[in-house]
Parts: structure tokens; C-alpha cells; sequence
């Protein structure tokens, strides 16, 4: 993983020189809100040779038993007309399961990167329309073992361990909806070592004296080629609910 590690630093020094470009005595606005994502998942892998093998996680119940850790926080600074925002992602899980002929075993950790550029033209900080564009790091390590119950045959795995760097684009809306209530409309695609990522959600926030509950709907697609000939697909579909802390 030390290649997560040195694109975090990256990040990071890509963001703060960002968030001090604005001009002098110009105060920022911030938000930081760790968040739970409750994911289905669904992962399928594609092997040089047929047949397609898959592995899905696309139960709820499922995924809350085989989660082995999750991480994630959204941060988030805003001037009068242009912002950062980084977020991050770490989901683990395991499956096992038993078919007519064969015994699998999976095994994924994910992590996801983003650091994106905002310019916000309303006159409302966080409101209204913005557009975004940045980076999407995804570091993934996944193992799939195919273990025939006959011994005669030999057990297969299939494995990706690999981090893809994309460039990525977007837009958001935030409209008010009453006095405490709004609500933001988000959208991207990132493009680069992937085959492409697509990313979409829709989320409710609560205002409350020092910051806003988040509940809402997240999905998003990875499609991925490794060097290795194997095509890895991941969807990630499901509510969020966190809280953002303003300063």
C-alpha cells in the first residue's frame, strides 16, 4: 500500500496551495464530515480465457457480515468563488461460498482517493450550481480462488493489485428546500489508467447550529483493465448518512 501513501502526501500538497490562493483576508469556509456508506457491492472479474468469473457482494445483509473495515471522511473548504474538496474511501471484504462443484473464496480492499478543484459562481457559499475537476486515485487488491471439491483439479486464483489514477470531472447543484433543509445533486466521470468511472448521488442535508446531518443515495461504477488480462468491474450502490462539522 505504499503507493496509496504517497499519493495521499500528493494530495495533500496539492490541496493546500489550493486553499491559500484565495486573496488576501479572504476567509474560507470548511467542512469536515466522517460518513457511513452502507454499500452493496458487486464485483465481477474477467479472465484472459472464458469463462467469466464473478463474485457478488449485492445483498445488504451481506455485506454488513463479510465487511472486514471501512474508513470513510469527506473534507471540504470554499471561498467566494472557488473551493477544494478531498475525500476518502476504505472498504474491506470477504466472501466465501459454496456451489454445486467448487468452494470460492474472495477477498477485496479498496481505497479511493478523490481531490478536486470547485468553482462556485453563487453568491451563497455551497449553494447553487459548481463545477469540479481533479484527480481519482483507486488502489485495489483483490483475490478470487476457485477451489474444485474434486482434488484431481487444481485450485485457480484470480488476483488484482494494482492503483489506477484518473482525471476527473463533475458537476453539483444545492438548492435550498426550507429554512434548515437543502438538498445537492452530484455528478462525475474520471478517466485515465480505468476504463472509466461513473459516480452519481443524491443527498439531503439538515443545518444545525454547528454544521448538517447528510442522508442520501451514492452510487458509483468502476471499470478497470490490469496489466495482468484480467478485466475487474466494481458497483457500489447504496444510502450514506454522516454529519459535517463547519468551521
Amino acid at each position: 500500500m505504499h503507493r496509496t501513501r504517497i499519493a495521499a502526501v500528493v494530495a495533500l500538497l496539492i490541496a493546500a496551495p489550493l486553499a491559500h490562493a484565495a486573496p488576501s483576508g479572504e476567509r474560507w469556509d470548511w467542512s469536515v464530515a466522517p460518513y457511513l456508506w452502507l454499500t452493496s457491492i458487486k464485483a465481477d472479474v474477467q479472465t484472459g480465457t472464458p469463462p467469466l468469473i464473478g463474485s457478488n457482494f449485492n445483498q445488504f445483509d451481506d455485506v454488513l457480515d463479510d465487511l472486514d473495515g471501512a474508513f470513510l471522511i469527506h473534507g471540504e473548504g470554499q471561498g467566494d468563488d472557488f473551493g477544494v474538496f478531498a475525500d476518502f474511501i476504505f472498504l474491506g471484504l470477504a466472501d466465501s461460498s459454496e456451489r454445486r462443484f467448487l468452494h470460492t473464496e474472495s477477498d477485496l480492499d479498496t481505497m479511493l482517493i478523490e481531490v478536486a478543484a470547485v468553482w462556485s459562481p453563487h453568491a451563497q457559499r455551497f449553494n447553487g450550481f459548481e463545477a469540479f475537476a481533479g484527480m481519482r486515485l483507486i488502489d485495489v487488491d483483490f483475490d478470487f480462488r476457485l477451489i474444485p471439491v474434486d482434488p484431481a483439479f487444481a485450485t485457480r486464483t484470480v488476483s488484482v493489485d494494482e492503483t489506477f489514477n484518473d482525471f476527473m470531472l463533475g458537476a453539483r447543484y444545492t438548492f435550498p428546500l426550507s429554512e434548515r433543509w437543502s438538498a445537492t445533486l452530484r455528478g462525475d466521470g474520471s478517466w485515465g489508467d480505468s476504463n472509466g468511472t461513473w459516480n452519481a448521488s443524491a443527498m439531503a442535508h439538515y443545518a444545525t447550529d454547528h454544521g448538517a446531518w447528510y442522508f442520501g443515495w451514492r452510487y458509483l461504477d468502476i471499470d478497470l483493465e490490469p496489466g495482468n488480462r484480467n478485466d475487474l468491474s466494481i458497483g457500489l450502490n447504496g444510502p450514506v448518512v454522516g454529519y459535517g462539522f463547519r468551521f
